[in-house]
Order: structure tokens, then sequence, then C-alpha cells
């Protein structure tokens, strides 16, 4: 009786796998390489790659980058608000997320209800343990948002050569 033959196909080289996904996606290869001739025209491929390699040079890439177009405004407050979110803890804004939703949720149940709130109720209110700690909360809110604000205002005022452009933390 014969032995059946065993074929093992040669496995594919590096070129012909090229090949086959330039004829299979040829559509989507353009669309990317244009895509990539934007993004370097526009000096943001370099910038994206030096933020991957956490090379030297970021800090002033970034700041070339904002010296352009009408994108300006736009990349400061990118900034600002990412570097405000690092400052946040998850735990923290995790609570007061829930906080929100939940005081939310009241409002609008109360709404529903149309439900009035009298000066006697209001005053009673103070001796509610989650009133008082949602309005310790606020208070805190207030104070520091009060004591940026000022603090802001007093640098704008200062002569140019005390200014600093930097959060009161340094940065």
């Amino acid at each position: 009786m014969a032995e059946s033959l065993k074929y093992t196909p040669r496995p594919s080289t590096p070129e012909e796998i090229a090949a086959a996904a330039q004829r299979d996606h040829a559509d989507a290869l353009q669309a990317g390489m244009e895509l990539l001739t934007v993004l370097h025209r526009h000096g943001l491929l370099e910038a994206a790659s030096k933020v991957v390699r956490g090379g030297q040079g970021l800090s002033g890439e970034a700041l070339a980058l904002l010296e352009r177009g009408t994108s300006t405004l736009l990349i400061r407050n990118l900034l600002e608000a990412a570097r405000m979110l690092s400052d946040l803890d998850p735990e923290n804004t995790a609570t007061l997320g829930r906080a929100i939703t939940n005081g939310l949720n009241e409002g609008a149940a109360r709404v529903a209800r149309e439900e009035r709130v009298g000066l006697g109720e209001l005053l009673g209110l103070l001796k509610d343990p989650d009133v008082q700690v949602a309005l310790s909360a606020m208070v805190g809110i207030l104070k520091g948002f009060g004591h940026t604000l000022r603090l802001a205002d007093e640098r704008q005022h200062a002569p140019a050569s005390t200014r600093r452009t930097t959060g009161e933390d340094g940065r």
C-alpha cells in the first residue's frame, strides 16, 4: 500500500505578505499615507514620535506647536485640562461623580413632584447630616476657588518682573 505524501506549503516571505497586504488593502494604505503626510506637514508626526520615545526636546516641540496658527488656544486649553485632570485623585473624582449624579436625580425628582422649599424646611435641612456634608464640601470648594482667583488677580496686578507664569505649586 502506498504511503500518502506529506505536503507542507512553503511559508510566505515578508515581501509576499507585504505585496498581498498592498493588494488587499490598497484603499486603507492610501488613506493612512495621506494621514501620515498631513501629520508630517504640520509637525505633529515628529511630536508624537517624541511623546512615544519620551525623548529630549519634547517640551520644545510642544512650545513650537503652541506658536502655530489658530490651534494655539485649543492646544493650550487641552494641556491645561490635562494638567488639571492629572492632579485629581481618581477615587475623589468617582465619588464626586456619583454625588453629582445622585444630587441631579434627587433634584429632578423634587421638581417632578413640584416640591417647594419654605424657610422652615430650609432651616430644618441644616440639621440633616447629608446636607451638612454637602454644605461643608461646597464651602471647601468655594474657599479653594476664591483663594485661587484671588492669587491670580494679585499676580495679574503685580509688576511684570515679579509675575510667575506657572501655578501656585511651581508648575
